[in-house]
């Protein structure tokens, strides 16, 4: 039975993930922050369905401490890095750069030091593109991140790309485009529009404040872009890999595509706020996965529709459950 070590387990790809490995045969350990068992309910909500079938470890990236230990216990073949700060929003607070690339390196580290067999996935993101040149953008695009986020996960590359290169590492590097899920945080917009949808639907809620309604995004959905971070690993020779849809969607065709599947127009709930216009950019970011679909064999299953459809039948169904007391 191989054995994966997932950092991020209880994140939105880190679930799926987990998921997918089970489905494989996989021995599958994850990686905590010790608050996390402190409050299981909230911190671990997204896994909690797979309680018992996987391996939960105490500890954090940032720690040498605890990170070394793991990792000679649990001498995975794979090991997914998916652990970090990912709200572009929260851009400037310092544990960003603590966990992006201090984190980064104290797990490569580790790996090269007591678990060197070990196949690794980095987690890198289309924020190291920022203001591109070309559209749409692949391995080969010159990286011009323009937020402190994307200048963490290239760093974090490069890192990894200096473990592949210099240690000899097995390191593969995703660089993701955003995909979503029901899993998805609260405070990321595809998640805020189809919760707040479904809020209005009960009237719960009248209006849903948004920034620039123009801004488009490559969206993809979470389940399928963790089959390629697999994929990367079962590879002969490591690389780095895009992943995307490569196709673009306004915020604006987000919130028609949840309102519409709720029977509601939704002009006539949205508000644009300015306070939430994000710095116009120069290129749209949209990803070309062709390299993922001749190397690995991937593409994307999962349509926008089906997309937006499965987020707000999951926050209205959420939303209508009833309410259990114990005792």
């Amino acid at each position: 039975m191989r054995r994966a070590l997932i950092t991020g387990i209880a994140g939105q790809d880190g679930s799926y993930l987990a998921e997918l490995l089970l489905e494989k045969g996989y021995a599958v350990h994850g990686m905590v922050r010790r608050v996390a068992f402190e409050d299981p309910a909230h911190r671990l909500a997204r896994i909690a369905h797979l309680e018992g079938r996987v391996h939960l470890h105490a500890g954090s990236v940032e720690s040498d401490a605890t990170l070394y230990p793991i990792l000679a216990e649990v001498q995975p073949d794979e090991c997914y890095h998916l652990a970090a700060r990912s709200f572009v929003a929260h851009d400037d607070e310092p544990s960003l750069f603590l966990t992006n690339i201090t984190g980064t390196y104290n797990l490569l580290a580790a790996v090269r030091a007591v678990a060197p067999r070990a196949r690794v996935y980095f987690a890198a993101s289309s924020e190291i593109f920022g203001d591109a040149d070309t559209s749409p953008q692949s391995e080969t695009t010159t990286p011009r991140p323009r937020s402190t986020y994307g200048i963490s996960k290239l760093a974090g590359m490069h890192l990894a790309r200096r473990y592949r290169d210099v240690h000899g590492l097995f390191v593969a590097c995703g660089i993701l485009y955003n995909h979503e899920s029901p899993r998805r945080g609260h405070e990321f917009v595809t998640r805020k529009i189809t919760s707040h949808a479904a809020r209005i639907k009960l009237g719960l809620a009248r209006t849903l404040a948004l920034g620039d309604l123009e801004a488009r995004r490559d969206w993809g959905h979470a389940r399928d872009y963790v089959r390629a971070m697999w994929l990367m690993l079962q590879d002969d020779v490591p690389d780095d890999y895009v992943v995307a849809t490569g196709r673009t969607h306004a915020v604006a065709d987000l919130a028609a595509a949840a309102f519409s599947r709720l029977g509601l127009d939704w002009r006539e709930h949205v508000v644009t706020d300015p306070r939430l216009v994000r710095p116009a950019e120069r290129c749209t970011l949209v990803g070309d996965a062709s390299k993922a679909a001749s190397r690995l064999g991937w593409a994307p299953a999962a349509s926008f529709e089906e997309l937006v459809r499965e987020m707000v039948d999951a926050d209205l169904a959420a939303l209508t459950r009833p309410v259990v007391h114990l005792g």
